[in-house]
């Protein structure tokens, strides 16, 4: 039994849209013009009719337009549009919006499910926006996943990798909710390409840990390199070029972090007899830190640090092809110290701005060191 639309709950929704959007309705500035009679009649699942326009319905959805546009089987056939499949509060709500572009939080925490569906079947991109904005916010372990089935349906790609996210955070608790096991149960491909999103983001996340891991070795390999060129041309602590004195007092070595390993490194490279040999394992890793040295090096005949020239020239000479890990070593660092000099250049610019900045006004002054 249908119900006249002042005697239902929908109908009181229905004139409020009505006044809303009453007074928007005008042909121009000045004159304001009520809204004619409605013309078609909004048909609800439980049988409801609430009365509408099909200019404005037409005007706001294209797929609404469509309907209204279809040719009448019979004559004197009453106008009617069917919604179905949804609440007919959320029917109603839904109309209030195409009549007057508002909707509340309260109507969206309620019926945005629904809302969204509706947005989605009837092409109301504003509404749409609103519920996948809404509905973001509102994600639980409870709701995740039937959200997700829903943004799947409804070509919401941003949420659908929202709760797709959260899904793969949350697992755990996610895979004892009643959603997840009723979709465990009708839909296991949804389960599948949840399962294998999880498996994906945990192979990102091991590929970043390990690209983080080996550019932080690339970087140490780089400052081995400034350090011990620092050790051969100026002398650092205990170790320097034999053509420069020690200092008489020396403190730890504060400009390179890696700066007492290499010193230690080359004291026993100079006394170990077995460096020759590859018997020792510290002097092999130090055969390979000059070898490395020569390949990055760019001026091999004025270079201080031992052995520079003479690797270089033995790499010209014999031309291996077949080394192709130690051709990948050598790029790694070199782009590592490229992005090492990059980040000092910067962070001295920074440092000369604020320097600026603070010593403005004062460059006219010389400062004396006292007596």
């Amino acid at each position: 039994m249908c119900m006249l639309p002042s005697q239902s709950p929908i109908g009181e929704a229905y004139n409020t849209a009505k006044t809303n959007c009453s007074t928007d309705y005008q042909i121009s500035d000045q004159t304001p013009r009520e809204l004619p009679e409605p013309d078609v009649q909004i048909v609800t699942s439980d049988g409801l009719r609430i009365p509408a326009h099909t200019s404005i319905l037409a005007s706001v959805s294209s797929v609404l337009e469509n309907i209204i546009d279809r040719p009448l089987k019979h004559r004197n056939s009453q106008r009617t549009i069917p919604i179905l499949g949804v609440p007919s509060d959320a029917v109603s709500v839904f109309l209030r919006f195409i009549y007057s572009s508002r909707v509340g939080a309260d109507e969206l925490e309620k019926f945005g499910i629904h809302l969204l569906a509706l947005s989605h079947v009837y092409l109301v991109p504003h509404l749409k926006q609103r519920c996948i904005k809404d509905m973001s916010q509102r994600l639980t372990v409870e709701n995740v996943v039937d959200v997700l089935q829903l943004a799947r349906l409804c070509d919401a790609p941003d949420l659908y990798l929202k709760c797709m996210k959260l899904i793969s955070t949350h697992f755990k608790a996610v895979e004892i909710t009643e959603a997840w096991i009723f979709m465990q149960n009708h839909d296991p491909w949804m389960e599948l390409e949840i399962l294998q999103f999880i498996d994906e983001a945990e192979n990102r996340k091991k590929r970043t840990r390990r690209q983080r891991e080996e550019r932080n070795i690339y970087m140490e390999l780089s400052v081995a390199m400034d350090c011990l060129e620092h050790i051969c041309t100026e002398g650092c602590t205990s170790v320097g070029p034999y053509d420069v004195e020690p200092a008489k007092k020396r403190g730890p070595c504060s400009k390179y972090s890696t700066c007492q390993g290499v010193q230690l490194l080359i004291k026993h490279f100079a006394m170990c007899k077995n460096r020759v040999n590859g018997k020792c394992p510290r002097c092999k890793r130090m055969w390979q830190l000059l070898r490395l040295h020569s390949c990055i090096c760019h001026h091999p005949d004025s270079c201080k640090v031992p052995l520079c020239r003479q690797f270089k020239l033995k790499s010209q000479l014999e031309k291996k092809n077949d080394d192709m890990l130690w051709k990948v070593l050598v790029r790694k660092v070199m782009s590592a110290r490229v992005m090492s000099s990059l980040t000092l250049h910067k962070n001295r610019k920074e440092d000369v701005k604020k320097e600026t900045v603070q010593d403005h006004g004062i460059g006219t002054f010389r400062l004396y060191n006292s007596v």
